[in-house]
């Protein structure tokens, strides 16, 4: 069964947000920091993996990325912080 990942990257703690959606963390992140990602992330500098979470079928996950991008920051800093406290770059364990 695949897995699809919803993430948040960020440019320093309490910065500037990107909420995407894959089928590959790894591989996204690795474009992401790689400046292969034009546009938004490229731009603001977001290549850091401060959270991420498995859901197991497209539509869940889309439907997840949509719920994340409608929250206010606030929440999400919670949301970031509950699971990683000094928003350190998640990256290297994925």
């Amino acid at each position: 069964m695949r897995q699809y990942y919803v993430y948040i990257l960020t440019n320093t703690k309490r910065g500037v947000l990107y909420t995407g959606v894959t089928n590959d963390l790894a591989r996204r992140i690795w474009e992401h920091k790689n400046k292969i990602v034009l546009g938004f992330t490229e731009k603001y500098q977001l290549t850091k993996l401060v959270y991420y979470e498995v859901v197991e079928d497209v539509l869940s996950a889309i439907s997840r990325e949509k719920q994340l991008k409608r929250w206010r920051r606030r929440w999400k800093f919670e949301l970031i912080e509950k699971e990683n406290p000094d928003w350190n770059d998640l990256a290297a364990s994925i």
